[in-house]
């Protein structure tokens, strides 16, 4: 087995995360007896937040790791977690925001959200730290989108 370097447990580390992260949010809604939404579908209804987004706009503002954005929204519209109109400005662009039954599902992952922090206080997960992290994961996404360059550099 060769040795994995620092560069690659970190690949790892975050994969991981993630999946971990959808595990604990799937835990949440099952405690609260939410069968018509999944995980991967609640965090792009948290990302929506308080704004209208086309799909598009939706995409490009969250990563949402094998999803089909598209069809998520479609079922949370079906389901009654997002109201979808049509643009004023651009009738083939279909704009989605949260319904009443969709800002009450924010409000569950926000409680949760501060539930968790509140957790991590008098850990070694200091707000510190979690800043210093933060910070190198946003070099690691700037370090990556680099990648993405294709103009050979």
């Amino acid at each position: 087995m060769s040795a994995t370097t620092p560069y690659y447990d970190a690949i790892q580390m975050i994969e991981r995360l993630h999946r971990h992260f959808l595990d604990v949010l799937k835990v949440e809604l099952d405690r609260k007896g939410i069968q018509d939404i999944n995980n991967v579908q609640s965090m792009i209804l948290y990302n929506i937040g308080d704004d209208e987004l086309t799909v598009g706009e939706l995409t490009i503002r969250g990563y949402y790791l094998g999803s089909n954005v598209s069809y998520n929204v479609k079922k949370m519209v079906e389901n009654g977690y997002l109201v979808q109109e049509r643009s004023v400005h651009d009738k083939r662009s279909i704009r989605v925001k949260l319904s009443e039954k969709g800002i009450d599902l924010k409000k569950i992952i926000t409680d949760m959200f501060a539930r968790h922090e509140a957790k991590l206080e008098g850990t070694e997960l200091t707000p510190e730290r979690l800043h210093n992290m933060n910070q190198i994961m946003r070099m690691i996404e700037r370090f990556w989108a680099g990648q993405t360059n294709f103009s050979g550099l």
